[in-house]
This record gives C-alpha cells, sequence and structure tokens, in this order.
C-alpha cells in the first residue's frame, strides 16, 4: 500500500516527502500557510511559505519571519514533493494547498466560500484524489443568501440611522469581512470610520492594489457630531465597549453565518444580525467536494461528524480529522473570524 501524502499528526497536517506542515498549531521548521488568519498563522516556524498576496498581512501579524511567497498555480518542488498554492475566495490572499506525490494528489482547502465576493480571489476547484476540507457550516440549516441580498439589508439599516441621527456601528473581524461588507456600502449615504485595528488591514491590501472605498480611522481626537451619518466599522469586541460609547446614540450589528442560528445575535450584543459569512454554506461545501472529483474527502474543524456521516451516506470515503483550527468564525467570538 502507498504512503499517505499527508499525515496527521500531534504538531499539524504533515508531508513526509517534503519535510513540511500546512497551517501547523505547534512550531515547526518549515510551514506552508493557506491565509492570515491567527488559527493557521501562528507565531513560532522557522521558514514560512505563502501566496504573494496572503504574505504582507502575515508579516504584520507574525512580525519579522523569515517568509517566502508564491504565485497561485506556481509549481514548486519542496523535497519530493510537488506543491502549489489555488485560490480559496475566504479572504484575500488565501489558498488551498495541492501537495502531489508520485502522481497521488492531496488537497488541503484551509478556509474556502466557492462564491465570488468581488474582493478575494474567486475559488478554483483543484482536481484530487484526497481533500481535506473544512466545515465550519456543515449542517444543512446554513445556506446563505445572495450578496446583493444582505447590500440592501445592510444600506437600509445604515440609512434609517443616518436619517434619525443614530450612528451605526457594524462587528466585523479586522481581516478579510471587515473589507468585504466595505465594498457593499452605499458611501452615498454618509463617511464610514474604521477601528485601527481594521484600517490597519485596509492599509496594507490598499498597497497591495485591492480597491477599497474611503475610510477614516478613529483616533481619540475624533468627534462623532463632525461626521453625521457614520457608519463605523469595528472588531466584535467593541460592540457594547466604553471605545463604542464615544459615538452616543448608535445602533449596533453585526455580519456571521452564525446570525442564521437563534439566539446569536442576542449573545452578541448585537441590534441586528446579518447572515453572511467567508466560509462554505452546506451547498458550497458539497459543490466544492464533488468539483475535485476526491475518492477520499477529511473534514476539520466544524460540524466534523454530522458532516462525515453525511458524506459516507452519499457515497464519499469520509473521515474526521482532529486539528486545532477554529479561531475563524467557528464560534461567533473570537477576533480573526470572518
Amino acid at each position: 500500500m502507498r504512503a499517505p501524502v499527508l499525515t496527521f499528526t500531534e504538531r499539524g497536517i504533515f508531508c513526509p516527502a517534503g519535510g513540511f506542515y500546512i497551517d501547523p498549531w505547534r512550531p515547526v521548521d518549515r510551514a506552508l500557510i493557506t491565509h492570515g488568519h491567527a488559527d493557521h498563522a501562528r507565531p513560532g516556524h522557522g521558514r514560512y511559505l505563502s501566496t504573494r498576496q496572503a504574505a504582507p498581512v502575515i508579516r504584520h501579524r507574525l512580525g519579522d519571519i523569515t517568509l517566502e511567497t508564491v504565485c497561485y498555480g506556481e509549481t514548486l518542488w519542496i523535497g519530493d514533493a510537488e506543491v502549489s498554492f489555488h485560490p480559496a475566495g475566504h479572504i484575500p490572499g488565501s489558498a488551498q494547498i495541492r501537495v502531489a506525490v508520485k502522481g497521488e494528489v492531496w488537497v488541503v482547502s484551509g478556509d474556502y466560500k466557492i462564491v465570488p465576493d468581488g474582493l478575494s480571489e474567486s475559488f478554483e476547484p483543484v482536481p484530487c484524489h484526497s481533500f481535506i476540507s473544512e466545515c465550519t457550516f456543515g449542517l444543512p440549516v446554513f445556506k446563505w443568501a445572495d450578496q446583493s441580498e444582505v447590500a440592501a439589508e445592510l444600506n437600509g439599516w445604515w440609512s434609517a440611522n443616518a436619517a434619525n441621527g443614530v450612528t451605526t456601528i457594524l462587528g466585523a473581524y479586522a481581516l478579510g469581512k471587515a473589507q468585504r461588507l466595505m465594498t457593499l456600502l452605499d458611501p452615498g449615504t454618509g463617511p464610514i470610520l474604521t477601528h485601527g485595528a481594521v484600517e490597519a488591514t485596509n492599509e496594507i491590501l490598499r498597497a497591495q492594489g485591492y480597491t477599497l472605498p474611503d475610510t477614516i480611522r478613529v483616533t481619540p481626537d475624533i468627534h462623532i457630531r463632525d461626521h453625521p451619518g457614520a457608519l463605523v466599522i469595528a472588531p466584535p469586541s467593541a460592540l457594547g465597549s466604553p471605545w463604542s460609547r464615544r459615538f452616543g446614540v448608535s445602533s449596533s450589528g453585526f455580519a456571521s453565518g452564525w446570525m442564521r442560528l437563534r439566539g446569536v445575535r442576542r449573545r452578541r450584543a448585537a441590534d441586528r444580525g446579518f447572515v453572511m459569512s467567508d466560509h462554505a454554506d452546506w451547498d458550497g461545501l458539497l459543490t466544492a467536494i464533488r468539483a475535485t472529483g476526491a475518492e477520499n474527502i477529511y473534514v476539520t474543524h466544524g460540524y466534523t461528524d454530522i458532516f462525515a456521516r453525511a458524506l459516507t451516506e452519499m457515497g464519499w470515503a469520509a473521515k474526521v480529522v482532529p486539528t486545532e483550527f477554529g479561531g475563524d468564525e467557528d464560534d461567533g467570538t473570537t477576533e480573526d473570524a470572518a
């Protein structure tokens, strides 16, 4: 029997033929990184490899690291393994990682969504024999509306608030979700103000050529009276905090796939919930898996047991893989989710 291309270890997903790990959660010598969220790009590794588009954010978050980059679709050899990175559609720069050894191909999805959002590089299915897939939203209840519907909801809420002299505060993760929401807003309604963590990411992405609307960084000397009708984008932890109370009378909102479930908006202390995720919904997961043509599916971080059982009933050879991913919208509470 041929040895597997990738194995699952206490440090992370390992390629014996190449001597590297993919998104390892404990320090290793060589780490291939799918994207810059904190549960996938962790400190402490000797060498990093990511897409050219993901690198600036990873450097910003991890500091002085040894980081090499690769273009989407570019092939390189690491030991006896052929490696390439392919768009995952999750956030700008995110990638699936294809690893081939002696003709056998495995793909690690990282986090992904298959519907183009107008900002991230669009998901591309990668044919393979074995596919390691996230399933953050691996239940049939999770189905996303068209992005245009979410945009109409957001802008209607903002417009009504502005007309009533109420400041709109939108909780959104600093990398990915915040920028995606910005592209959906109608800047004619009023100015868009941003928390420093959000604006730092904006500056990095703008410098790379990603198109974002004009924004104003919130500083201690900013007065909301000088920005009537404003919408403020801040990390979710800022909702209901002393930082947000500086804006006077306000209405808060939060955008997440978890808004599909009852009670989540209440736990987020938000007035409005918008169902939108940078992860694939149930149909998106199944569509992506079918497109790979893979015989073996390994599911990780999400509703793994339920999703694996459903895939098995549909005819796939599906297994659950324990990992330490999960800071990315898994429970709607972490700072780096999207």
